[in-house]
């Protein structure tokens, strides 16, 4: 394989495992060994190189000498850190892209977190709900004007998806948004600033409560621990 094929692949196996931490199908805390990833996504160990190197920059995993890679714990610092700065950066980015948000594309992608899709397993049904309103608050962000307060809230995305996957997927429920997106278009619509910040805090931490109702559950269901520390003592 030439070096611009190896990175291509390289590539890939970096989206489908990313993918794969981020929905919780590679459980938190978890070791994974190279020949069991070369062998789970059918690709090389040059492939699998690049990919793990790019994830463990990203802080998805760590390398465990003699063991294999540890995939990243959530701990209970990990979720008050998440939802905490969403809940201060996402009004903001919200009041900023008054004006400026195209409200049809807004639209469309509320109508996307509601469609049902019996036909998929229930953690196939979560990916396509967050993936949805991930689209949808990042639709917010990039209208902002922004750049680097749209990274931020698209790296927060990601980390808040991964809590939603634990919880929600113990659970066998899929999480539900209800009247909150709608609140904050009518409030784009008419341009007043202060409702759509005030709406995107609300939704924010009704999110964050129902979610942290989920992930205890699904603790207490399991008999699992979360841990209290974070994200640097598992380094």
């Amino acid at each position: 394989m030439n070096e611009d094929a190896a990175l291509s692949s390289g590539d890939d196996a970096y989206q489908r495992i990313r993918r794969d931490i981020i929905s919780c199908r590679l459980s938190p805390g978890t070791i994974v060994t190279e020949p069991a990833l070369m062998a789970a996504y059918d690709i090389r160990k040059t492939s699998l190189r690049i990919a793990l190197t790019r994830l463990a920059q990203e802080g998805f995993l760590r390398s465990r000498p003699r063991k294999g890679y540890q995939i990243a714990p959530i701990t209970l610092r990990d979720v008050e850190e998440v939802f905490t700065l969403r809940a201060q950066l996402e009004p903001l980015a919200a009041r900023l892209a008054v004006g400026r948000v195209d409200l049809d594309r807004l639209r469309d992608l509320e109508a996307a977190c509601r469609v049902q899709h019996p036909v998929l397993q229930l953690n196939d049904q979560i990916d396509v709900f967050m993936d949805a309103n991930k689209a949808f608050h990042l639709a917010i962000a990039a209208a902002c004007g922004n750049a680097r307060l749209h990274h931020t809230l698209a790296g927060l995305m990601d980390e808040m998806s991964r809590l939603v996957a634990l919880g929600f997927g113990v659970q066998k429920t899929k999480p539900e948004i209800k009247h909150n997106h709608n609140a904050m278009i009518a409030a784009f619509e008419e341009g007043d600033a202060r409702r759509v910040e005030l709406n995107a805090r609300r939704h924010i931490e009704t999110f964050q409560a129902m979610t942290l109702e989920k992930l205890y559950a699904s603790l207490a269901e399991t008999g699992a621990a979360i841990p209290v520390a974070g994200p640097g003592s598992w380094r």
